[in-house]
C-alpha cells in the first residue's frame, strides 16, 4: 500500500497533501468528518468523510479501518471496509484488503487483486460530478414505489407463518 510507485504517483504534477491527520485504531467517530491535506484512518468513522481542498486532499484507510458512510476525497487509498458511496474524482487505489459496498466513482482506479467492490465502478471524467449518488438513487425509488419496500403481510403470509 505505501509502496515507491503509489507515492510516485501520488506526487505528481498537481502535488497531493502528505498525511497530516490520523484517526486511531482503537477510536471511532461518529458524525460527519470534512479535512484538507491527508487523512489516514485506522479506527472507525460513522459518518461522512469529505475533503475541503479540492485536488490536493488524500484519504489513506488502513487494513484495521472501517468508514461507515459516503467518501468525498479526490485521491484515495483504501485497503479497510467502506460501508457507502465513494467519489474519488481524481485517483483511487483498492489494496488486497478494500472492501467497499456501494459504489465507487472514479477518474482513475488501482484495484488489487482480493479487493471487493459490492456496488457499482463508475467512471467520470476527472473533477466532474455523477448525476446521482447511491442514496439519491434509493430515495427517489422509494417516491416512486413507496409501498414496495413496506408491504403489508397478506392471508398467505399469515398461514405460512402459523406452520412453521
Amino acid at each position: 500500500m505505501w509502496g515507491q510507485t503509489s507515492s510516485k504517483k501520488n506526487r505528481g504534477a498537481k502535488g497531493t497533501a502528505k498525511i497530516e491527520s490520523l484517526i486511531g485504531q482503537h477510536t471511532e467517530l461518529r458524525g460527519d468528518v470534512e479535512f484538507s491535506g491527508g487523512l489516514h484512518v485506522d479506527g472507525t468513522i460513522k459518518g461522512n468523510v469529505i475533503a475541503a481542498e479540492e485536488g490536493r486532499s488524500v484519504l489513506s484507510l488502513s487494513e484495521r479501518g472501517t468508514i461507515e458512510g459516503e467518501v468525498r476525497v479526490p485521491n484515495v487509498v483504501i485497503n479497510g471496509t467502506v460501508i457507502g458511496d465513494v467519489h474519488a474524482l481524481e485517483h483511487i487505489e483498492l489494496a488486497t484488503q478494500a472492501r467497499v459496498t456501494g459504489n465507487v466513482y472514479y477518474s482513475l482506479i488501482e484495484m488489487a487483486m482480493g479487493a471487493e467492490v459490492n456496488g457499482n465502478l463508475v467512471h467520470c471524467a476527472e473533477g466532474s460530478q455523477p448525476r446521482l449518488t447511491h442514496a439519491e438513487e434509493a430515495a427517489r425509488k422509494a417516491e416512486v414505489d413507496p409501498e414496495s419496500e413496506s408491504e403489508a403481510p397478506t392471508g398467505e403470509d399469515e398461514e405460512q407463518a402459523g406452520k412453521t
